[in-house]
């Protein structure tokens, strides 16, 4: 019978939802969280933000952190994203959970443009397909990002290869872009049984999950010298699966970050 474990490294709050729909398919997850979220060092800016929605033809989401973190300084309970507003800016998103953690915090569907459920891929490239037709010279896109601990959280960029991608291009198309961090990732603090999982996990047979080229790197930090050769993994981007086999592990499957198409990876290696 094929293993059944998988180590999931999502930050806390999305590894348990994942953990919990993947036991509900029959897989043994195992919460190892890779990345640790918390609230951005300067607020002032995502206030600022805020004041400034006019003007912005979209407000682009990385993730569903970014929302969840920037509608944590809404000012006041006035509409947006939706028929209700005064405002004409739309939500843009890359997947999924993004789009549904705007559907929580009051979007419409018919404001959030991102890729359809069945697209071939959830990233920048995907969404940009979308947009690309609406952006003309002299629009204003905001940005809204994490910054990683090592980013100055008022440069304009930071690292993070899908928005700068998405940046590149809009600044192509004429459109003035912004960025502001809406939230911060670290490195987690791993106990010492966590510590001890992990390096059992390198060779017994688990399957790692990875969503975040970040949660590799986090692992190689507290892992260092590592051998990943006996390791297995799946990932839900050619870039991360890229990473991934850089640093060394034995086997890696490319998924995109759909649950069933991550449980038939994961099965199909496992």
């Amino acid at each position: 019978m094929p293993d059944r474990r998988v180590i999931v490294t999502r930050p806390e709050a999305d590894a348990r939802q994942l953990a919990s729909d993947l036991a509900r398919v029959g897989l043994q997850p195992t919460v190892l969280p890779l990345i640790a979220v918390g609230a951005a060092s300067a607020q002032q800016p995502l206030i600022q933000a805020w004041q400034g929605m006019a003007q912005y033809l979209a407000a682009m989401f990385v993730s569903a952190n970014a929302v969840d973190h920037f509608f944590s300084r809404q000012p006041d309970s006035a509409p947006i994203f939706n028929s209700q507003s005064t405002l004409h800016t739309r939500a843009w998103a890359t997947g999924p959970g993004t789009v549904k953690a705007l559907l929580r915090h009051g979007a419409e569907a018919g404001w959030v443009d991102a890729p359809s459920p069945a697209a071939g891929r959830f990233d920048s490239d995907a969404l940009w397909e979308i947009v690309r037709s609406r952006v003309r010279s002299g629009d204003r896109v905001l940005i809204v990002r994490g910054a990683d601990e090592t980013d100055d959280a008022q440069a304009p960029q930071g690292r993070g290869v899908g928005r700068d991608w998405l940046s590149e291009q809009l600044t192509r198309s004429g459109a003035e872009v912004d960025f502001v961090v809406a939230y911060q990732r670290c490195a987690p603090t791993w106990s010492a049984q966590q510590l001890a999982l992990a390096r059992q996990a390198a060779s017994d047979g688990a399957v790692w999950l990875f969503s975040s080229a970040q949660a590799l790197a986090n692992l190689q930090r507290l892992l260092p010298g590592q051998d990943w050769s006996g390791a297995r993994a799946v990932a839900t981007h050619p870039r991360i699966a890229a990473a991934v086999r850089n640093a060394g592990f034995g086997v890696v499957c490319e998924s995109r970050p759909v649950l069933a198409e991550m449980v038939a990876s994961i099965e199909s290696i496992g």
